[in-house]
């Protein structure tokens, strides 16, 4: 039981530090949290190409997982 829990703590700290280097890039709050909480964008990736200039909301729909607009 104890094992559980503590990967439960570990998902929420990866998914707030996700979250503050999201919004530290420019990554509007609620978008931030969004990506953050999906596994499947990669945030570097992201980060990466709105270092070089793209809109947060367009690099979130350039590497959104395929069928899938929901978040942008």
């Amino acid at each position: 039981m104890r094992t559980n829990t503590m990967s439960e703590a570990t998902g929420r700290d990866v998914v707030r530090w996700r979250r503050r280097q999201l919004t530290h890039t420019g990554f509007p709050p609620p978008l931030a949290a969004a990506i953050a909480e999906d596994a499947r964008y990669d945030l570097h990736a992201l980060i990466e190409l709105v270092e070089r200039g793209c809109r947060p909301d367009l690099a979130v729909r350039i590497f959104a997982p395929v069928g899938d607009e929901s978040v942008a």
